[in-house]
């Protein structure tokens, strides 16, 4: 039999579960390769035999994505899979045309053959871009979930940075959970606000396994997408949100459109801090392309958590969600708005005191301006961190992260921490259409 060669460009997540779904276990397939890209230090390593299969007993390689055309060539590949998110259309297209050049196919495999079925009602929660709200979202849903008298399981997108053997099958259920698995920031950046609030976690690698542990200790599945990618499991009701401080972003970036156009039902969210031409915008762009969809308005206030009185006059550093500044293209967020809202002398620019691979997110992002990403993809850049930290001289840091920093590094430096929280506005409500769809109130499904 011949077998079609395929090698499958990724960043350590839609890559796998698509692999998982679409091509484990099927002889007519021989993938070659995954290519790795957006993560640090996740290229190098092996896709393991355990999650592989009998097909593969020496695991699959996965190589930097700058070796595309090389491995195209050297392992005579059939079709490049695209399978990572959060990027422009055009992106897209560039790798397809490296792949067509080097003379190879090019694919984007439908949701519909990567969604899981599960056995429980479902919720998904993505997004158009990262950065647009989907975790206070999340969270919102999940409160409504539990005070109906549900058991609430968090499918959270993967981020498999470490020992993907161990990461197979992930659960949280309290913050001791997280220091067994040496959960990195970025992880604990998702899991934490869930597990303060009492929701349980699931997340890794085989997510069919994943979901069938969920099932086993809840009455309903919510997925908690992660960049802009479409959700692993099939829901009853998918939940997209929209930013409208990237207006358009909607219709430009992948798979974000996809979301958009598959929604049942639309947050147009920071209603609060986005100009209008931008929120009517998004709006214009849901009733185009997605008419049936339904649309919630919402605000994300920020709270400073302490004494927001000791921001003013100081000069402060503020420290803002990694991947919402890089590859989500934001210029500021919760710390920047509650430091010029109470007050600040000045934002300290941490760019000349970067250390090691803080300074290279900010030459490989230079869109990040006078503002601090937490990078934090394993202990190395957890120190280069803690060192930029301590070298820009600040009066004050502002922690506009999901977690408290300083629960995982010790700085010096004053802190306080700002957070955001969904606030509906109008209506209907996300419990308006949680309720029309049988998920909470007298017609709950079971």
């Amino acid at each position: 039999m011949t077998r079609t060669r395929v090698l499958i460009a990724g960043a350590a997540g839609r890559d796998f579960h698509n692999f998982n779904l679409v091509y484990r276990g099927r002889e007519e397939y021989e993938v070659v390769a995954f290519t790795a890209t957006q993560i640090p230090n996740i290229d190098g390593r092996v896709y393991p035999a355990e999650l592989a299969g009998s097909l593969y007993p020496e695991g699959i390689p996965i190589c930097p994505e700058s070796e595309l055309e090389e491995l195209i060539r050297k392992h005579e590949v059939d079709e490049v899979v695209f399978a990572y998110s959060d990027v422009t259309h055009e992106h897209v297209m560039h790798i397809g045309s490296r792949a067509l050049a080097a003379g190879a196919s090019y694919r984007l495999i439908s949701p519909a053959d990567t969604m899981l079925t599960s056995t429980k009602p479902a919720v998904a929660v993505c997004a158009v871009r990262t950065g647009s709200g989907k975790s206070q979202t999340t969270r919102h849903i999940a409160a409504l979930l539990r005070e109906s008298g549900k058991r609430v399981a968090v499918l959270r997108h993967p981020m498999p940075y470490g020992d993907l053997t161990k990461q197979a099958v992930q659960r949280f259920e309290h913050y001791d959970d997280l220091d067994a698995a040496d959960a990195t920031i970025e992880e604990r950046e998702e899991y934490e606000p869930h597990l303060a609030e009492g929701n349980l976690v699931f997340a890794g690698v085989d997510y069919a396994a994943i979901l069938d542990r969920a099932e086993q200790e809840a009455d309903v599945i919510l997925w908690d997408g992660g960049n802009n990618d479409t959700p692993f499991v099939r829901p009853n009701v998918h939940v997209v949100v929209v930013d409208p401080h990237r207006a358009g972003h909607e219709l430009r970036y992948h798979p974000g459109e996809t979301n958009l156009r598959m929604a049942d039902v639309c947050v147009v969210n920071k209603v609060d801090s986005a100009p209008q031409e931008g929120i009517d915008a998004v709006l214009d762009s849901i009733r185009t392309h997605n008419p049936g969809a339904r649309i919630v308005l919402a605000a994300s206030p920020y709270h400073v958590e302490g004494d927001a009185g000791a921001i003013a006059g100081k000069r402060v550093l503020a420290i803002e969600d990694g991947p919402t500044l890089t590859h989500g293209e934001m210029t500021y967020g919760a710390a920047v708005l509650a430091a010029k809202a109470n007050g600040a002398a000045e934002l300290v620019d941490p760019r000349d005191s970067a250390v090691g691979s803080i300074a290279q997110t900010f030459e490989d992002y230079p869109n990040v301006g006078a503002l601090l990403p937490a990078m934090g993809y394993g202990r190395k850049q957890m120190d280069d961190l803690k060192a930029t930290i301590e070298a820009t001289d600040a009066d004050l840091v502002l922690i506009g992260t999901p977690i408290d920093l300083r629960k995982l590094i010790d700085f010096d430096v004053p802190a306080l921490r700002v957070t955001y929280r969904l606030q509906e506005v109008g209506e209907p409500t996300l419990a308006d259409v949680l309720a029309e769809h049988g998920l909470i109130g007298n017609k709950a499904l079971v």
